[in-house]
């Protein structure tokens, strides 16, 4: 049993990245949340507070930066300025007041169409020697390729483009042409040569002919994109009076939490993906409990099976969540007798028809406990709470959540 500092109220945030979707036939006209095998969301529905709620600005692109920012009770209107530079910092990199990052994910490429934003998920092992290359090759003084996890990196260049500049996300446009979605506006062109330049560097490639002979998606070209300067947050601690940290496989929630004066470990075996290590991140989170007073827990791969179409492994990744980081986490919870808010969602929709993210409201609940025993009744944990009707902006309902005199 964890022993728990029991003068404060924990508070914790789970988030299933991407669960939230739109009805399936496959599925008899429900969606993946109201099909899965949710018992303890469902649990958290029942005996909480639930509802759906906005976490993208009317506006802006409902990108995991932005989402997250919402649901960790930042106002993205406010502090948003690139998702590339969250992950720099979630990477660990230091950012000067010239450079601009940008996010360079290892894409799939097949007759001309953009069929994998991620190479199939390739590991962080094997994208390693592919951007050492790159940064080798086309590198220099001004612009560094730094390796980040399995498909997603990071360049840093100083004085790089950026005002006039624009750029799209390559899960944006899976299955339309590459060369249609290349960066357009001033210094366009650059960025253009960095990426065709890539194509070389990679064919013939071992990692590449390796994957292939495997039967696996291969790396055909770099794509960068989310271009920013530095950014910078509030800390926790003077937001809310919480110390605490964030549990995640991605640079991006990383970021996030280092910028907020957060604890932001790499976890090992997070992987960002179906084959991350629950019970690591379990672990991981409970550790920062015995400390502090709060943490972030997010899981990403619900938001990468909404990319790849596949309902079933969209289904599996959500009962995943539920079972082995909700569930987990709960019953430790009250198992340590001490005070806590519990807060269970979704950053934003990554519909299976789709393929990419929207803007829609998501559910999400708060538990306050310890939590009192149940007979098994489930309440409503989906997208059609309140007859579809969003309460407001994640990140209001978030500040008045996080706020220990409430």
């Amino acid at each position: 049993m964890r022993t728990f500092q029991m003068n404060k109220r924990k508070y914790i945030i789970l988030v299933g990245d991407g669960m939230a979707d739109y009805p399936q036939a496959a599925l008899g006209g429900k969606t993946p949340l109201q099909a899965a095998a949710i018992p303890n969301m469902r649990r958290a529905a029942a005996m909480g507070e639930i509802k759906l709620v906005n976490t993208v600005p009317p506006g802006m692109s409902p990108g995991s930066d932005v989402a997250n920012l919402s649901i960790m009770g930042f106002n993205p209107e406010k502090y948003y300025k690139g998702r590339a530079p969250i992950e720099a910092v979630g990477a660990g990199l230091e950012m000067g007041k010239d450079d601009v990052a940008f996010r360079c994910n290892l894409i799939t490429v097949e007759n001309g169409l953009i069929i994998d934003h991620s190479s199939g998920h390739i590991s962080t092992e094997e994208a390693r020697p592919l951007i050492e290359l790159v940064n080798e090759k086309s590198g220099d003084r001004e612009k560094r390729f730094f390796t980040g996890t399995s498909y997603r990196h990071i360049l840093i260049w100083k004085n790089g483009p950026h005002d006039g500049l624009v750029t799209i996300p390559p899960h944006d446009v899976l299955g339309q042409p590459a060369a249609g979605h290349l960066p357009s506006g001033s210094g366009a062109d650059k960025l253009t040569i960095l990426m065709e330049g890539s194509k070389t560097l990679f064919a013939g490639h071992p990692v590449n002919e390796n994957r292939r002979a495997a039967g696996k998606n291969v790396a055909s070209q770099i794509w960068l994109w989310g271009q920013g300067r530095s950014m910078s947050l509030p800390s926790y601690q003077k937001l809310f009076g919480l110390s605490g940290g964030v549990v995640t496989a991605v640079d991006l929630v990383r970021g996030i939490g280092r910028l907020a004066g957060l604890d932001a470990k790499v976890v090992d075996g997070a992987t960002g993906y179906l084959d991350t290590d629950y019970a690591a991140k379990v672990a991981a989170a409970m550790e920062i409990l015995e400390k502090h007073d709060f943490v972030f827990v997010h899981v990403e791969a619900p938001d990468e099976c909404g990319h790849k179409g596949d309902l079933k492994l969209k289904i599996k990744a959500i009962e995943d969540f539920d079972r082995n980081i909700v569930g987990p986490i709960w019953k430790a919870l009250d198992d340590s007798g001490a005070a806590y808010r519990l807060i269970i969602g979704t950053d934003h929709r990554t519909p299976v028809n789709v393929r990419n993210h929207t803007s829609e409201p998501v559910p999400m609940a708060v538990v306050n406990g310890p939590s009192e025993k149940t007979d098994g009744r489930e309440g409503q944990f989906d997208e059609f709470i309140n007859g579809e009707k969003s309460s407001g902006m994640a990140f209001e309902w978030l500040q008045t959540i996080l706020n220990p005199k409430r």
